[in-house]
């Protein structure tokens, strides 16, 4: 090992430049909040920064705002304060913790968060809509709801030059024309081409980074864990898409990757199981909920969250800087095609990651506060275990409300799921 490398600090450089970057882009909206400035708010799947990016308008991620409270371990105020405004405890406590900050008027953890100007989404999540209905209620701005078709049979993607593809792709143009024509309103200049075009160069970089990073961590030992590090590099992902700073952050990602996987250099020390992570972290006790699996020498290799959270640019699709438009409608048809797969068929893919990955088993974590990355996990999990022989873990808590998430049930069963897995590993090298 290069005790150079090590003392220039490029292992453990994502993470820590990651969460820099992160405090950056927390700051300058802070900063817009105080000058009154226009802000975009979008969500992860389909944020159309790229468009918004061109204009100078700053992106809000409300998803990532309200995941930070919990992170934080101050989300239960916010969710208390909204549910005291009316909200019902059943809804999505992303929603809800929201609504307390729009009600604390942008105060977050993380610095002010400014008011919106417009806001734009997708029909990858049915929550999306309703929760930009609130915006629009509260501060009166236009709604721009990109309609994205979903793929017809069972996550089957269609390509480019499939007619039914071309047809879907002309339909998301004419949207984005729409988008376009909007911003321009909204912000009194025309769309600079030419900055478009080096917004989606940037985000080739980014997007081709991502996905070389996810395929190194076929590595073993795995070179980072999917769980914690892998929502820092997703931080990165959402908040400088399309950007010189985010484009030469997963440049140096990808350095990092490759010089840990060259030289043996694993995400934890003594890696023993290799897992797969399906639905969204428990993030009211986030640091404990990973630690509950490295213990036992677990480590997650891929999650589904790395790839509907990033809104599907995991897929590492590349747009033609020479035909903007129509590349960007087919970048977004293809990637938010592909977050809203992950969601919903997400079986074929895991089979075929547990060889890529040579994974050990899967755990599947659905949550009380989102019916639509939790709804249909259980026959997920019996599809995929009648497909392969595979150990798999059900557990049940949530990523915003510390009121449902039982800490000692949760090690209960994840102490037995790693027992079970320690016990075939015995019996299968008995065998051998």
């Amino acid at each position: 090992m290069s005790k150079t490398k090590l003392d220039d600090g490029i292992v453990g450089r994502g993470n820590r430049d990651g969460a820099q970057l992160f405090r950056e882009w927390f700051n300058s909206l802070g900063d817009v909040a105080e000058a009154g400035g226009d802000a975009a708010y979008v969500f992860v799947m389909g944020s159309m920064a790229e468009v918004l990016r061109a204009f100078d308008l700053p992106t809000v991620f409300p998803e990532i705002n309200s995941l930070q409270t919990a992170v934080r371990r101050v989300a239960h105020e916010y969710l208390d304060e909204a549910e005291d405004y009316g909200y019902s405890p059943d809804i999505c406590g992303y929603v809800k913790a929201d609504v307390a900050t729009q009600l604390r008027n942008g105060q977050h953890p993380m610095g002010r968060i400014p008011k919106p100007t417009i806001a734009v989404l997708t029909n990858a999540c049915n929550t999306y809509i309703k929760w930009a209905e609130i915006w629009e209620r509260m501060y009166e701005i236009p709604i721009f709801t990109l309609d994205v078709p979903g793929t017809r049979t069972a996550g089957a993607q269609t390509w480019q030059g499939n007619a039914g593809f071309e047809n879907d792709r002309r339909y998301v143009e004419v949207q984005i024309q729409e988008l376009i024509a909007q911003c321009e309103e909204l912000t009194g200049t025309k769309l600079d081409i030419d900055k478009l075009r080096e917004v989606l160069g940037h985000a080739n970089t980014m997007n081709r980074g991502w996905k070389q990073a996810l395929d190194l961590n076929m590595s073993r030992p795995s070179v980072f864990n999917a769980l914690t590090d892998g929502t820092v590099y997703l931080g990165v992902t959402n908040g400088f898409k399309g950007t010189a700073v985010g484009a030469n952050y997963f440049n140096e990602l990808v350095e990092e990757m490759e010089y840990k996987a060259e030289h043996g250099i694993g995400t934890i020390t003594d890696e023993k199981h290799r897992l797969i992570f399906v639905g969204v972290p428990c993030y009211p006790i986030f640091r404990r909920f990973n630690e509950m699996f490295t213990e036992w020498g677990g480590t997650f290799v891929n999650s589904t969250y790395l790839w509907f959270a990033s809104g599907g640019t995991n897929r590492g699709f590349e747009y033609d800087v020479n035909h903007p438009l129509k590349s960007l409608a087919e970048g977004v048809l293809i990637s938010v095609r592909d977050a809203m797969d992950s969601m919903f068929y997400q079986d074929q893919i895991l089979v075929d990651m547990i060889d890529e990955f040579d994974v050990d088993g899967i755990v599947y974590h659905p949550i009380k506060s989102c019916r639509t990355v939790s709804t249909g996990l259980a026959d997920n999990r019996r599809a995929v275990m009648a497909s392969r022989d595979i150990p798999t873990l059900f557990i049940e808590s949530d990523m915003m409300d510390r009121r449902v998430v039982s800490e000692a049930q949760l090690k209960n069963r994840i102490d037995a799921f790693f027992e079970g897995l320690e016990s075939r590993k015995q019996k299968a090298a008995i065998a051998g």
